[in-house]
């Protein structure tokens, strides 16, 4: 059982077969173990096949015992996580995807809900220059028509998901790769602040102004709750979700409507005043200046966008067929955002909204349309809570693509592997813990200050649409073999890049003194302590693949043994990983290290159902078929150097419990069992090394300490 996921499984041994020094024994009536080509085989003292010791021993052996049960999962865990899914059931992948609506629920919500603070922040800029919202109106539609359907393309090209990061590594490199995927888990941190935060701002909009003090503990436990719903699963957060993502859909359609319709009869009184505005406001500030000012709006108005590519994240978790799926969600959102926001900006302007103290935009239009209408505050409340509890459902779309992206980055090296792993509950644990706590982190650092975060966000969102525009056309104008929509399809990347572009641009600049700084800085360091990350795991890697060097191509004894080891005698069990210089360097240690003790081998592996393999149907027939013919190229290895030998398997989520569950089975059937394992050691260990690497083997090695079983821990170092 090595202690890291494949790349960085094994390194360079202290001595023995890697370093020159023989195996020391082989089995009983079997030809001495063969040692690696150029290393002198020692000299195996011939032995009985049953000494008196074992007689003896057998003699005063105690009457065997039940082996101790696997502890289960704690009541209050279970009543909060849920129980461990079946991972027997085939049709388990079906049940966890989505089809197109709970997409647009669970991933739409975070592009929809933008319209709470997006277009709001756009209107104030304008200051008094209002008469320019209908022209910010349109453009905002056609920026969100764009980017929806540049990364609908992008579905079609990566249908396995991974969005900005798999984009700009496989179009622009790994280096590339790695600034986008930053910049999108620090989107994704600040997705939950920023909506928590936004959800904060719209419910304290309807309560006294003394009650203020409480929303940031209310900030608080809506992330902690969020958090505790995705460990559950993420279908069951988004199905908890769903009544509010109709509410708000009802509400909003209600308020920008009546609120559009009820000032239809004042349609050319409006459009006088905005020429006239219009006209002042050019006698005022020049065409270089209002454009400058539009400009200046329609950037710091660029959070109506963020959340668009998180269903080109999450590709892999639609319901098949995924592509269709996906780009089913995609149009949903696009058309609802892009409605949502034009029409706020347009009853804005027509309602002649101004910001008020201790309230939002949203909530000064829906007191005076629901004044309008008669309702008061039976249309204000409903609508305000719907806005309080979607952008709560957006915060989601953090805690679904935040862990997808770290998956991926930890499969390329970049992150610790563990957060590739599942829970019991095939959710990434690991992720969503992570995204809890640093989100929680920025919401403590801003105080809760949507605008502060707003700012923080687009910046991240925009580098990483850039990214990703900029690696679509440049692909797809070099790509000369398909002809077919090429020119459309370049032109609409290009168009993207440059709306993206600019307001990335004008974000930094204008906002750098108020967080943009920040932003930029704790990137930066991300991508720093990635590089770092990534050379520790190439360092072990390369002495992984020297110590595999001599023992790839063992040559065989000259009498291979045959069949599975006698239950009755002394058995080594050695789990392993996949096949390689680790497990062969440490069965090898075994025999070198105990000559003649063990009559036969055992080799135990679980295939760990992690994010890398939960990809689809039949993903975990799939694992189960890859770590069988793991294990039986470990069996034949060992049988042609003279050794009876058996593999034995299991299949999880949490390789120490399943392996201690696998070790308990073997113990039974063999109870003269000595487990073993490798473990990468350090010459100088340091605190990191326990966070970069897992510690299965020590892990088991207790749990089995405690079930009243012997297991050895054979090092493998590391310089």
């Amino acid at each position: 059982m090595t202690p890291d996921p494949p790349p960085a499984e094994a390194p360079q041994g202290p001595s023995g077969p890697a370093g020159g020094t023989p195996p020391g024994g082989a089995a009983p009536g079997a030809p001495p173990l063969v040692a690696p080509a150029g290393a002198p085989a020692a000299p195996v003292p011939a032995t009985p096949a049953h000494t008196a010791a074992e007689e003896v021993a057998a003699a005063v052996a105690p009457p065997e015992q039940p082996l101790p049960e696997v502890p289960k999962p704690g009541l209050l865990k279970r009543l909060l996580i849920g129980n461990p899914r079946d991972l027997q059931d085939r049709n388990i992948f079906h049940r966890l995807t989505l089809i197109p609506f709970l997409a647009w629920v669970g991933l739409g919500a975070d592009g929809l809900s933008s319209s709470a603070y997006g277009p709001a922040e756009a209107f104030r800029t304008l200051g008094q220059h209002t008469y320019l919202a209908l022209g910010l109106a349109a453009l905002t539609a056609v920026t969100v028509l764009v980017i929806s359907s540049a990364y609908s393309l992008i579905i079609e090209e990566f249908p396995h998901g991974g969005g900005g990061y798999v984009v700009a590594t496989k179009l622009l490199g790994e280096r590339v790769g790695l600034v986008s995927g930053c910049a999108l888990m620090v989107d994704y941190v600040l997705t939950i602040t920023v909506s928590v935060a936004a959800a904060g701002d719209a419910i304290f909009s309807f309560l006294p102004m003394e009650w203020h003090a409480f929303k940031l503990p209310f900030d608080v436990f809506a992330i902690c709750w969020l958090t505790m719903a995705n460990l559950r699963g993420m279908k069951e957060s988004i199905l908890l979700l769903t009544p509010v993502f109709i509410g708000f859909l009802l509400t909003h359609a209600v308020l920008i409507g009546a609120g559009i319709a009820l000032h239809l009869p004042q349609a050319v009184s409006v459009a006088r005043e905005a020429q006239q505005g219009f006209e002042g406001g050019l006698s005022m500030l020049g065409v270089g200046g209002m454009l400058l000012l539009f400009v200046h709006a329609y950037s710091l108005g660029g959070g109506t966008y963020t959340g668009i590519e998180a269903v080109s994240n999450n590709v892999n978790i639609m319901r098949e067929p995924r592509v269709r799926t996906a780009q089913r969600t995609m149009l949903y959102m696009a058309v609802s955002l892009a409605v949502t926001a034009a029409g706020l900006l347009v009853c804005y302007l027509l309602w002649h909204v101004h910001p008020t103290e201790g309230k939002t935009l949203n909530a000064v239009l829906a007191e005076q349309v629901g004044g309008e209408l008669g309702l008061g505050k039976w249309f204000v409340i409903p609508t305000l809570l719907c806005e309080c509890l979607l952008l709560g459902v957006a915060a989601q779309a953090g805690f679904m693509g935040g862990p997808r992206v770290l998956v991926s980055m930890a499969v390329d090296s970049w992150l610790p592997h563990r957060f590739a792993a599942l829970s019991d509950r095939l959710t990434s644990h690991n992720g969503i813990l992570l995204m809890c706590l640093a989100s929680m982190a920025a919401l403590f650092y801003t105080h809760g200050n949507t605008s502060a975060l707003v700012v923080m966000y687009s910046i991240n969102v925009f580098l990483t649409f850039a990214l990703s525009m900029y690696g679509m056309a440049r692909w797809r104008w070099r790509d000369r073999r398909r002809a077919q929509h090429r020119r459309r399809r370049v032109s609409l990347f290009v168009g993207g890049f440059l709306l993206c572009a600019t307001i990335l641009v004008v974000t930094t600049i204008e906002k750098f003194a108020e967080g943009g700084w920040l932003t930029l800085v704790v990137t930066g360091a991300f991508i720093a302590l990635c590089f770092t990350i990534r050379r520790h795991y190439d360092t072990v890697t390369d002495q992984m693949a020297k110590l595999g060097e001599g023992l790839m191509n063992l040559p065989p004894a000259h009498n291979p043994a045959t069949g599975e080891p006698d239950s009755r005698k002394p058995v080594a069990a050695l789990l392993v990983n996949s096949y390689g210089g680790l497990g062969i360097h440490t069965l090898l240690n075994i025999f070198r290290t105990f000559p003649g003790q063990y009559k036969g081998v055992l080799f135990l592996s679980v295939g760990v159902v992690d994010s890398g393999a939960f990809k689809g149907e039949g993903a975990i027939h799939d694992l189960g078929v890859e770590t069988q013919a793991t294990l039986d190229r470990y069996v034949a290895l060992a049988r042609g150097l003279g050794l009876p030998a058996a593999g034995r398997m299991g299949v999880g989520t949490d390789v120490v419990a399943e392996g201690e569950k696998l070790c308990l089975a073997v113990a039974h059937d063999y109870p003269r069992v000595t487990f073993f394992a490798g473990k990468v050691i350090f010459q100088r260990e340091k605190w990191y090394q326990r966070v970069l690497h897992n510690e299965t083997a020590a892990s088991i090695q207790q749990r089995l300490q405690w079930d009243g079983l012997t297991m050895v821990v054979l090092p493998a170092r590391v310089r």
